[in-house]
């Protein structure tokens, strides 16, 4: 992954600012608002569009990733890393609390909103880092944390001239104070291969 770039978080605009952000040392501190989130109809019936994504452009042939660290302890805590092409068109991924566990998950919405997810009750106070490689007419989502080699989140189909956004979000829908430390936001190529190890 020597090809990658980090960005300094001021390279980046927030989408829905959040109650604090601090910079420590090269880490971001952030604060959730109260019931934030991000999400559409599926399900629930109602739309919300008010968490908060720090966005730069995710060009064609280019990859992601947003290494964070957060306590989850109130469902639906989330944190992790956004994809966007608009308020019906993105796709996010990384830890969320529900059923009482951490657990690694996508939503990816065009006009409704799905979900999919995997309990990784490990994961809690983790550095965990998420890669979205943009190729073709697909984002691949990968997640690991540092002990432990990347996983296939998900496979999303994203139009190859869809112009996106991507970078670090976080939510705390039943309540306001989640705080996400992000320790590195980086852009570099797109993964070679659907099943290449993107640190090979």
């Amino acid at each position: 992954m020597e090809q990658q770039h980090e960005l300094d978080w001021n390279d980046a605009t927030w989408l829905n600012p959040p109650l604090t952000t601090a910079v420590d040392g090269t880490d971001l501190l952030v604060t959730t608002r109260e019931h934030t989130d991000f999400w559409r109809t599926t399900s629930y019936g109602f739309v919300h569009d008010d968490g908060h994504a720090l966005l730069t452009t995710l060009p064609a042939g280019t990859a992601a990733e947003v290494t964070f660290l957060a306590r989850f302890d109130t469902l639906y805590d989330q944190a992790g890393l956004m994809v966007r092409v608009d308020e019906h068109t993105w796709i996010k991924a990384g830890v969320e609390m529900t059923d009482g566990l951490p657990h690694l998950g996508a939503v990816v919405t065009r006009n409704q909103s799905d979900w999919s997810l995997t309990p990784v009750p490990d994961w809690d106070n983790r550095l965990v880092t998420i890669r979205a490689s943009r190729a073709g007419d697909a984002i691949t989502i990968r997640a690991r944390t540092e002990e432990t080699p990347w996983r296939m989140v998900r496979l999303a189909p994203l139009p190859p001239g869809a112009t996106a956004t991507a970078g670090p979000f976080c939510c705390s829908p039943q309540r306001a104070g989640l705080q996400v430390r992000f320790t590195r936001f980086a852009l570099g190529p797109a993964d070679k291969a659907l099943h290449e190890d993107p640190t090979g």
